[in-house]
């Protein structure tokens, strides 16, 4: 560990094992975190503010010291069957913590053993609690994509009509997106530029229209999360995707490159294609698909360069020459040297230089329900 890459001040982002229960929220499958009892507590305080009006079957396995030094796997599998016969869930989901990931619990073979004595589709997440919510959620979806997604052909073909425009978003979470009213701006701003959903991954939107998702013409990834599903869709149903969120006056871009897209079914990452040029004045931290777009979208307002300030892991891919990658607090007031105007969660305040400019734009995977009336619809 680099002690310049540690968090002295700032909080840390939600792990990956609660990125995958917020991906999986509304889908009627029951998740498994296994981890001692009350570990949950942060997921489902912080990390989820669905939890107030809604319910999900997402559970704590209750992992004690005794299973932990013992492996007393029989224990898990029969409390996750026991749990799945009364609830009757539409798949099962485990997903790992730092004791098991230690241990070498093999979830695999104890998603195996779970789908045969159930009949329910089982699978696991390789989680371990150290990472950040974009590998969580990430690969949740992409096993969505993997083992419930069906070719049109198997539907059918009652809902492969031509004509339309339809699209998936894949990418949906609280953790990017808090404002109780994103997703319904979504479908209207989408509506607006001549384009059906046909469904949204994972927000506001059900299992069975997911099932359906090969039937549409191209996939929009709004959130660094939503890359992974695109592309098990992309090679499973040759689907071309854009990466990019329709924020302000990017919104155009985006759907101009989704009906490019369409047409000549190659995937497109405009996020990171600058919309200005010069040194950067102004920064973003953010993850880079919506950090990104929010960036193009202060370029094309006010034609100055944006620099992004990406403080996820293994997203370096899609951003612009000139972001930064900024591993702890130490890189990321490095990166922020020559910024006059910072566009970032409330806490970053802490770590800025005093003269710098700060636009607050809170974000529930960083600073959880703390800024939660404060969380801004992106897409109004």
């Amino acid at each position: 560990m680099h002690i310049e890459r540690a968090f002295k001040i700032l909080p840390v982002y939600t792990a990956d094992v609660s990125g995958v229960c917020s991906a999986l929220f509304e889908l009627g499958g029951m998740v498994v975190m296994h981890d001692p009892s009350g570990c949950n507590s942060t997921y489902n305080t912080h990390d989820e503010t669905r939890w107030y009006d809604t319910d999900s079957m997402i559970f704590i396995s209750g992992l004690t010291e005794n299973d932990a030094i013992m492996g007393n796997d029989d224990r898990l599998i029969k409390n996750v069957i026991d749990a799945a016969e009364r609830l009757c869930p539409r798949f099962i989901c485990l997903c790992g913590s730092p004791i098991p990931y230690i241990n070498g619990t093999d979830f695999k073979a104890i998603a195996g053993i779970i789908e045969s004595r159930t009949g329910i589709p089982s699978f696991h997440v390789d989680t371990n609690g150290t990472h950040d919510y974009v590998q969580g959620a990430g690969a949740a979806l992409a096993r969505i994509a993997e083992r419930f997604v069906k070719a049109p052909d198997a539907l059918g073909g009652a809902s492969c009509r031509k004509d339309r425009r339809t699209l998936n978003i894949i990418g949906a979470t609280p953790l990017d997106f808090g404002f109780e009213n994103t997703i319904e701006s979504l479908r209207k701003r989408t509506e607006q530029f001549g384009w059906e959903i046909n469904s949204i991954w994972a927000m506001n939107d059900s299992l069975d229209n997911i099932i359906d998702s090969a039937s549409a013409d191209v996939n929009l990834v709004i959130s660094s999360l939503g890359l992974q599903a695109a592309e098990v869709l992309e090679a499973r149903f040759k689907m071309p995707y854009v990466a990019g969120a329709p924020i302000g006056g990017f919104a155009e871009k985006v759907y101009d490159a989704l009906a490019q897209a369409a047409a000549d079914r190659k995937s497109r990452i405009i996020c990171n294609q600058p919309m200005a040029e010069g040194p950067a004045e102004v920064a973003v931290i953010r993850e880079p698909v919506v950090g990104g777009s929010i960036a193009r979208s202060i370029e094309l307002k006010y034609g100055t360069r944006v620099k992004l300030i990406n403080p996820i892991e293994k997203t370096e891919s899609i951003m612009a020459e000139g972001d930064v990658y900024a591993r702890g607090e130490n890189e990321t007031e490095n990166a922020l040297k020559g910024i006059r105007t910072v566009v970032a969660d409330p806490l970053y305040r802490f770590v800025c230089p005093k003269e710098i400019q700060f636009r607050e734009l809170p974000q529930e995977a960083f600073s959880g329900r703390s800024f939660w009336r404060e969380m801004p619809d992106l897409f109004s």
